[in-house]
């Protein structure tokens, strides 16, 4: 349900027809093109469109009130939509064209058939022509407003001017997604800003009208796979991503964000950039975690200038390699009849501030029947037990003790009743913890954006608020008496 093209002409009588706007959409004519086959009929050259439209009107050559591809009885007649003669082989036309009337103001559109041309399908079953016809009707009391005059002059003209930007936001890219405003009323989206004539591209549907602000946050995530058997390598990984949002004035406007690293930082990794990015130095582009590390990769700083769209948007990701996860773990499991011991030992590596969004570790357990009864001892922080009973929680709060290091001390008898879950992979002694942490104001990589390294080029100067924060992702350490999945991809211990 799109719209191929669409044209505003004017017409005064005994004058020929003057072409006041015009809009086309390439990449709806290409499915056009894809659809038709070799029954495609290009649009014509703008500069034909008055004449080829005021003689399928009716509204020119009054000498000749009859014209035979027009006027012949054996055609059918299907207002408001009609054919409009290209000429060529076979005299082609082009259907079905939309049009709406007023004074001497001309509207029309050309809707996408998404149907074979021959034969042509009856026209209350094709979507896009009760679209079209909604949006020359929204269109026309945009450019006219309610009376039955036209504006003033000077107002139409203004209005004209303007609807490049309304139909950037209702009808994007050829497809009517809003009803434009009233009577020359502009939404702040879409009011003329500061950029003055530059040209607004197709994928920003707007400006920003309002107080200029730049967040930009930085997130690391990071995965952990702990055995505690010599047999089996400890595994981890970190991913980072930041994520822009820009209220910013101005058609176009340029920022830049620099991402920084300590001295001894390993180099960032992998990166992939958002394509509003400009422009980027190669060597950001070519250290890749696959190859190996030699010491003479870029290590920042980095650079990212950008036009940035009206939405938040991921600028970057990358990977990191880091030399010890934050959080080093190990975890024991006997089986006896119904009665599982088990024993956790949690330690905060040195280097990770001790201070916590949140932290707790999770210990589920598969294919048992239900939690009876738990004699566990902690050594820090809260026990519970799951709702569902095949669960333990163990919340650790906000900050480990000052020896960094968190102890799970105990026994679980499964008694219940009713049996548990299943999980085809946690057989026998097959079990994990698994933990659940975020701290704010930190990264593992070091890396970090500089609210003053934010450069805005506009004419308003924005606040620049900047976060960074590391979050726990699929971090597990597994029972070392019983048999564990082993993962590959990860940086090994």
């Amino acid at each position: 349900m799109s719209i191929r093209a669409l044209w505003v002409v004017s017409h005064d009588k005994g004058e020929s027809g003057k072409l006041r706007f015009s809009r086309r959409y390439p990449t709806v004519e290409f499915r056009a093109k894809s659809l038709a086959g070799a029954q495609y009929v290009a649009v014509p050259e703008d500069r034909l469109i008055p004449q080829l439209l005021l003689t399928e009107l009716g509204l020119i050559d009054p000498e000749k009130p009859y014209v035979a591809v027009r006027d012949d009885c054996a055609r059918q007649q299907r207002c408001p939509a009609v054919e409009l003669h290209v000429g060529g082989p076979s005299g082609r036309t082009l259907w079905p064209l939309l049009t709406i009337h007023q004074g001497g103001l001309i509207l029309a559109c050309l809707p996408l058939v998404e149907a074979p041309p021959d034969p042509r399908p009856p026209l209350p079953g094709i979507a896009s022509v009760s679209q079209g016809l909604a949006l020359l009707s929204g269109l026309q009391g945009f450019l006219c407003g309610t009376g039955s005059k036209l504006p003033e002059p000077d107002v139409l003209a203004s209005r004209l001017a303007a609807l490049p930007s309304v139909l950037l936001q209702v009808c994007p890219l050829g497809t009517p997604l809003d009803v434009p405003p009233q009577a020359g009323a502009l939404p702040a989206t879409v009011a003329p800003g500061p950029g003055g004539a530059q040209k607004q591209p197709a994928w920003k549907a707007g400006v920003h009208r309002g107080r200029a602000v730049v967040s930009v946050a930085l997130t690391e995530m990071v995965r952990s796979m702990q055995y505690g058997n010599r047999n089996k390598q400890d595994m981890w990984d970190v991913h980072g991503m930041v994520m822009c949002k820009c209220e910013v004035e101005g058609v176009l406007p340029n920022v830049t964000v620099t991402l920084t690293l300590p001295p001894n930082g390993s180099p960032l990794q992998d990166i992939l950039v958002h394509p509003c990015v400009t422009s980027l130095d190669s060597s950001i582009l070519t250290a890749s975690s696959v190859d190996e590390n030699d010491g003479s990769a870029f290590s920042g700083p980095y650079k990212f200038p950008f036009s940035p769209p009206l939405e938040p948007f991921r600028l970057c990701s990358y990977t990191s390699q880091v030399p010890v996860p934050p959080i080093l773990g190990s975890y024991q499991l006997k089986a006896e009849e119904n009665l599982l011991k088990l024993s956790v030992v949690l330690k905060l590596h040195e280097s990770v501030r001790n201070s916590f969004e949140y932290c707790e570790a999770q210990l589920p357990f598969f294919n048992r029947h239900q939690i009876g009864s738990v004699d566990v001892k902690v050594s820090s922080g809260q026990l519970e037990v799951s709702k569902e009973k095949n669960l333990l929680v163990w919340v650790l709060g906000q900050k480990f003790p000052k020896s960094r290091e968190v102890t799970l001390e105990g026994s679980v008898n499964f008694s219940g009743h009713l049996f548990g879950p299943t999980d085809p992979l946690c057989t026998d002694l097959t079990a994990y913890v698994k933990l659940f942490f975020r701290v704010p104001d930190l990264t593992l990589s070091g890396c970090c954006v500089d609210q003053h390294s934010v450069q805005v080029y506009s004419s308003a100067k924005p606040r620049i608020v900047t976060t960074r924060e590391l979050v726990s992702s699929e971090y597990y350490i597994w029972n070392s008496t019983g048999d564990a999945p082993v993962s590959s991809g990860l940086m090994i211990l």
